[in-house]
């Protein structure tokens, strides 16, 4: 009945637990000493102490379980219904299960429970004589289980404190066998426990053993402490980020972002040192956190942003055909407006026929009304010579004025210039004669700033004829000067 009750208790403690773990170590081992009460036939002389030395090996099979390997050397002693003193030797060698029910920095409250064999040995027999026959030495199993509890003194050395009960399998150990039960015995101790590996194995497997992350201050049961998607191990050694926090640097983005993600700098909000951080520069502008100048102008993305509140990556921001670092550093202009000066003509035209941007009274030039239509067929009516020759009358001032104009307001047009006669004369002739006034145009146009590679000249003579030749006013309007558009 007894053991029944110890059996019942032994059970509710392990299965109502649960299980935690008190140090996390590679071995355990110690020596314990105990002392044993008999419980045999001999029930005259109940707390009778003998004494046994134990030495143990331990080693954990999961978190809160472990498993132990122990040997003792026992003398139990007692006295028989005649107050005759009986003495056995006892070797007992078990494996035992341990329970630890929860995971106290200093202290680690267990049960334990196991099996294993036992040699007694009877050096002193007992004067009554035993009912049934009975063995002096021989082996048996024996079934011990208990509760202890361990003090930690250090990582490595802890006090232990203990009691059980040994359950054999046989009725002979006092050398009486009166075939009621078998014998056995309490134990009650002390230990003295060395620990190996202490707070050096990585239940959690990041690469991280339990002592650095209780310096560090992360959780030895979770890989990942703070949750941003890197174990802790691959934060403190690999990325030197910080296993506590998502976001090490604090600019918004989290360390698995910057360094998967984006492959910035997870410990510098600011990796490329524009002046932006990485989360302004991926999520706000749209510019690249590892380039300082993103589009390439020679201005930093933080100076376009912050001082000149152009686009970081767009080279041209209005989009004039001129960069920004051209419009701020040479030109003086505003790379936000096309047309800087609201004078009508663009910046990039203005860059071009070397008028300044910044004046608006240079655009009149320009004006529509002073411009020819490059749409539509350029005849430059007005454009005369003198007669039979290539010099160039006082007249056509104005309409290669007119002309001088388009090809500065349209700097990137070139054209060929196309020389034309009536039919009076050699057609031999007038093909020189088409071809000298076609270049004399040209040259007025490249003295008056044009470059001569937008130029070309080209006689015709008498070909294309645009009226008669027949009356005097068709003659006139063949004589002529025409502008052909290359590009």
């Amino acid at each position: 009945m007894k053991i029944k009750t110890i059996l019942i208790v032994f059970s509710f403690l392990v299965f109502s637990t649960t299980f935690g773990q008190f140090h996390d170590y590679s071995v355990k081992y110690g020596i314990q000493g105990h002392f044993l009460i008999h419980d045999t036939d001999f029930d005259n002389d109940p707390y009778r102490f003998s004494h046994q030395t134990r030495g143990f090996l331990r080693f954990e099979l999961t978190s809160g379980v472990e498993t132990e390997l122990g040997v003792g050397l026992a003398k139990l002693t007692a006295f028989d219904f005649f107050k005759s003193q009986w003495e056995t030797v006892l070797i007992p060698a078990d494996l035992r299960i341990v329970f630890a029910p929860f995971n106290f920095e200093k202290v680690n409250p267990y049960v334990y429970g196991g099996f294993g064999s036992l040699r007694w040995n009877v050096k002193i027999k007992p004067k009554s004589i035993s009912p049934k026959a009975t063995q002096e030495s021989g082996w048996t199993q024996f079934i011990p289980f208990g509760a202890g509890v361990e003090l930690a003194v250090s990582d490595n050395f802890l006090l232990g404190f203990s009691g059980g009960y040994n359950h054999t399998f046989s009725d002979d150990i006092n050398y009486y066998n009166n075939g009621n039960a078998n014998d056995g015995y309490f134990d009650f101790g002390a230990s003295f426990i060395f620990v190996t590996g202490s707070g050096n194995t990585d239940a959690d497997n990041d690469g991280l053993t339990e002592k650095q992350e209780k310096e560090i201050g992360t959780n030895p049961k979770i890989a990942d402490t703070d949750g941003d998607g890197i174990n802790d191990g691959d934060e403190l050694n690999k990325y030197n980020t910080n296993p506590l926090a998502k976001d090490s640097d604090k600019d918004g983005l989290n360390d698995y972002e910057e360094i998967f993600t984006y492959k910035t700098d997870a410990n510098s909000s600011d990796t490329d040192g524009d002046e932006l951080s990485d989360y302004a520069e991926i999520i706000t502008y749209k510019s690249n956190p590892n380039k300082k100048d993103t589009d390439g102008d020679s201005l930093g993305d933080g100076y376009e942003v912050n001082k000149y509140k152009t686009n970081p990556i767009k080279k041209d921001t209005d989009g004039d055909g001129l960069d920004d670092n051209i419009e701020l550093n040479k030109f003086k202009s505003n790379p936000l407006l096309k047309d800087t000066d609201n004078g009508g003509t663009d910046d990039f035209t203005e860059f071009k026929r070397k008028t300044d941007p910044n004046k608006p009274e240079d655009d009149v030039a320009i004006k529509k009304t002073e411009i020819l239509d490059i749409n539509a067929p350029m005849i430059l009516e007005g454009v005369t010579f003198e007669t039979g020759k290539a010099i160039l009358t006082p007249e056509s001032e104005n309409i290669l004025t007119k002309a001088l104009n388009t090809l500065k307001a349209y700097p990137h047009l070139k054209v060929e210039i196309r020389g034309y006669t009536d039919n009076v004369g050699s057609a031999a002739f007038n093909l020189k004669l088409s071809q000298k006034r076609a270049d004399a145009v040209k040259q007025w146009l490249v003295k008056k700033g044009i470059d001569a590679t937008r130029l070309s000249a080209k006689g015709y003579g008498e070909a294309n004829p645009i009226a008669s030749n027949r009356t005097k006013e068709g003659r006139r309007k063949n004589r002529r000067i025409e502008f052909s558009k290359i590009k």
